[in-house]
This record gives C-alpha cells, structure tokens and sequence, in this order.
C-alpha cells in the first residue's frame, strides 16, 4: 500500500530526499511537467481541461524527529527535536540515525535510580540520549556523525476496525492522497506541489507559491483528533471515522468561508462524510501560501489522526479514502467550472 510505504521513509525536516526521491518515481509518468526548487519542494504540473483558475494541490514531504548534536565519550548521543515532539513520549523509543539508519533506543536514567521529585515531571531533553550499542567515541563515530537526523522506528501496522498505526501520519497521508490524485485525475489541470520543512515554520509552502502563483489552493494534512470520553464536545478537534476535517481557523489563517461553503456543499451532494476541525491551535503551509504575492484562497482538507507527532499515530482508513472522494470531487467541479 502507498500510505505504508511512505511512512516508513525517513523524512525528518530538511531531510526530504528520500520521500521526495520516493514521490517522484511515482508522479513522473503521470505528469506533464516536475521540477525541484531550490529549497526542495516538488512542483510538478499535470495538464488536462484548462480552466480559469490556477490551482495548486500542496501536502508537505517532511516529519517531526531529531537531530544528534553530540557523541560522549562512552558514544551516547545527545539530541535536540525538529519540529514539535512531547518529550514525555521519547523514553525508550527505537530510532533510526543517519542515512545507514542505525539502530538505536532512548534512553534515561531508571526509575529506581530516580529521586522522588524525577517521577512526577518528564524528563528534559537534556536527560535523554541515544543509545547505539557503541563502547566509546571513537567506535559511535564511525557509524554515526553530529547533524545525523534520526527518525522513529515504527512500521506501519493495520488493526482494529479499519484503523492504521505508523509514524508520520502528519503528513503522509497528505502525501499519499496527492500522489493518487496525480495517477487518476486527467481532466483538470492542477499543480500537485510537495513541500518541505512545514513542521519547522512552514519553510517550503512560501516559495512553491511564489512560483507556481496559484488563484485557489487546496492543502491536505493529516490533523490532531482527540475524540476521547469526558470531553465536552466543542473541546473535541476531530474525530475518527466522521470524514475528511475541514478547517475553520488556525494559527496562520483564517480560511476563506465562501470556498468552504462550496466544499461542504460538493461533500453533500456527494455524500460524502465530512466534520470541522475545530480548534485554532497549530497552523499549516496556508499560512505561508494565502499572503504570497497577490494572495491565494485556500483551504485545509485534513484526515483525523490521533497521538499525532509521535511514533505511534492512528488513523482511520475510511477517513482516508473519504478525503480522497472529496479531493476528486472538487477537482471535478473545477473541471466544468463550478468553482
């Protein structure tokens, strides 16, 4: 499956290559145009009925992770994060580091060595380490150098009624829904563009704007669900198996209501599923691509994912493959200039 291989790539922000080198050899058959920018997002254009918008479809390559910043003398490796990580979760998680991926674990003082005031906080980061199964220095040096990304090791795994669990769900499954938009949509023209370094301040999304210069763009994510008991309902951002999350406000934007009117009403007409995203924490590339040069109108489609930034994500494939009819059901509105 698409989704599994994809995220199970490393792909830790500004450590694109390999998802990018992945996307490419999937899109390039199926696109009339691609190019790679100088920053390293992925523009690629597929042509079919012309129409008097230009419209741009982004999801973003990269994933939270870490970066070794040190190797101590007995060769553990001391780290920071890239992008927003709970550092609560990081104890004893197996991780990948470097570009031979070599295994290690996380590690931390044990509990029976802590004192009383170490149970009640998480552990800093500066408490943590990488440990590789190196003996020294000089023997974790050869295998791994300072500015290696590490990325979690988690396989994709299918479980529960149609659920998924796998590491950078956020955004994968974005990218996994542009990709088979690109093989099977061939009556409209669109920019399929797949942006780096989002989770580090939205790096990419500027500069694939200013380039393609799109009228309407349309970015898909994977989102933050905590659907769980006890919650008063309007505390709830989205949740699983209620359809494709549509965003009302974020951090970065405040989403245009005409377009999302549309959005809801092509949803309907299709009966297709669909819920809001209702909370106005975090952001996403549309805070870069809705004020680049004249302005674009966007709109943030997004697939629920519980524990989201860590490496244990969970999804809902009917989430998924209903994101993706509403995908093409809007392309397809483009296509007899509905929009």
């Amino acid at each position: 499956m698409l989704l599994k291989q994809l995220t199970e790539l490393s792909g830790v922000s500004g450590n694109e290559k390999e998802v990018r080198d992945f996307i490419i050899s999937e899109i390039k058959d199926y696109v009339d145009s691609f190019k790679i920018d100088g920053i390293g997002n992925i523009i690629a254009y597929k042509k079919g009925k012309n129409t008097n918008k230009t419209v741009m479809v982004t999801a973003h390559m990269d994933e939270v992770g870490l970066l070794v910043k040190e190797i101590d003398n007995i060769g553990l490796l001391k780290f920071t994060t890239v992008g927003g990580i709970d550092k609560r979760i990081l104890v004893s998680k197996p991780v990948l580091v470097g570009k031979n991926k070599i295994m290690g674990v996380i590690g931390a003082k044990p509990i029976h060595l802590q004192k009383r005031e170490e149970w009640v906080r998480a552990l800093s980061i500066d408490e943590l380490y990488i440990d590789i199964g190196a003996k020294s220095k000089e023997e974790a040096e050869k295998l791994v150098s300072i500015g290696d990304y590490v990325s979690f090791a988690s396989d994709y795994v299918e479980f529960g009624e149609s659920l998924v669990k796998a590491k950078a769900l956020d955004n994968r499954v974005g990218c996994s829904i542009l990709v088979n938009l690109v093989k099977e949509v061939k009556d409209v023209s669109f920019y399929a563009v797949f942006t780096v370094m989002e989770e580090v301040g939205l790096v990419g999304a500027g500069p694939a704007a200013y380039e393609v210069n799109p009228d309407i763009s349309i970015v898909l994510e994977g989102t933050l669900c905590y659907d769980m008991p006890k919650l008063d309902t309007h505390l709830v951002p989205t949740y699983l198996n209620k359809g494709p999350a549509i965003s009302l406000i974020d951090r970065t934007t405040v989403f245009n209501h005409e377009f999302r009117k549309k959005i809801v009403s092509i949803a309907e007409k299709n009966n297709i599923p669909y819920q809001y995203r209702k909370t106005s924490m975090g952001g996403n590339d549309s805070g870069k691509i809705h004020t680049t040069k004249e302005g674009s109108i966007t709109t943030t489609i997004s697939v629920p994912c519980r524990y989201i930034h860590s490496p244990a994500s969970v999804m809902s494939k009917n989430d998924y493959d209903n994101t993706y009819l509403l995908l093409k059901a809007i392309l397809s509105e483009f296509e007899r200039e509905e929009l």
